[in-house]
């Protein structure tokens, strides 16, 4: 085990964050998945992140939902929490408050909307960083953020102490292999597509949306490249292919997401808030199908 993975684990997963029609959070549903999530080989729970709908949580309920999830886990995960916005002191007042509720590390988004420039990235994350105690994964997501973290900024965020990991969901391999070759920040892939690709090429873990649904299968994979055995590697990644397709390329994937556990009772509902709105009739057809062919064991 390396030290990426005592801080972060190296099965993690992108929480949904399970609800009820009315819109509240889900007790029920919360404690299934983090169950769930447990038995089936998660070790790195990630809370209030993009599935989890951080936009749409409050600064109260996304703290008490990582100390429910901290309380149901008892150590046996990692509990990352999201807490970057486009704010600065909002970033560092969740920061502060994800470290009071028992967080073992926090995921930091590049900020969105607002377009900073890269050195402002940089002072924001150093910033937030310097806040707290606990490491922090940067979480690289140009498409959803409008703003990448610049080669030149990840090695400059590299030197801090408590700066440890990438999220990388940009999907820049040539980048991601020439950042792990110059500093030591540990590569968790966060593009479902490329789980293979990224582990092959030095990535620690990953941090998943289908492993909402089969995160064993993501253990196997991880576990397969380590040792070095391709040969079986190959047709997990294969094997999960419809459904990284049906959850992450057909609609929205907390939508998705939500919709196959909620398919296969692990959540009682497939509730979002707005602007999230449930998967149609179609698409949920579609999910079906690609969990009928992923329960098949390779």
């Amino acid at each position: 085990m390396n030290r990426a993975d005592l801080l972060f684990g190296s099965n993690l997963v992108a929480m949904a964050t399970p609800m009820n029609p009315d819109g509240t959070i889900s007790g029920t549903g919360l404690a299934g998945l983090v169950d769930h999530l447990l038995s089936t080989g998660c070790d790195g729970l990630v809370v209030a992140g993009t599935t989890g709908e951080a936009p749409t949580l409050t600064d109260a309920e996304t703290t008490q939902l990582i100390r429910d999830v901290v309380a149901r886990a008892q150590g046996r995960a990692r509990v990352i929490a999201g807490v970057g916005t486009y704010d600065t002191a909002s970033s560092i007042r969740r920061a502060r408050e994800a470290e009071a509720a028992g967080a073992d590390a926090l995921l930091l988004v590049c900020p969105y909307y607002s377009k900073p420039t890269q050195s402002g990235v940089v002072a924001h994350c150093t910033a937030v960083a310097d806040a707290t105690e606990l490491p922090v994964m940067l979480y690289d997501v140009p498409a959803r953020t409008g703003v990448a973290l610049e080669l030149p900024t990840l090695l400059e965020l590299a030197e801090h102490p408590r700066i440890r990991a990438v999220k990388d969901a940009k999907g820049d391999l040539f980048e991601a292999m020439t950042v792990m070759s110059r500093t030591s920040l540990a590569y968790y892939c966060g593009i479902d597509e490329l789980n293979l690709p990224y582990l092959a090429s030095g990535a620690t873990g990953l941090v998943s949306v289908v492993g909402n649904v089969f995160a064993d299968r993501n253990a196997e994979l991880v576990r397969a490249v380590r040792d070095n055995d391709l040969e079986t590697a190959r047709p997990i990644q294969s094997g999960l292919l419809p459904l990284v397709d049906a959850i992450m390329r057909t609609c929205q994937g907390a939508i998705m997401a939500k919709a196959a556990l909620a398919e296969r009772g692990i959540i009682p509902h497939p509730s979002v808030r707005l602007p999230l709105q449930e998967a149609t009739p179609a698409h949920r057809q579609h999910l079906a199908k690609a969990l009928e062919t992923t329960a098949v064991p390779v």
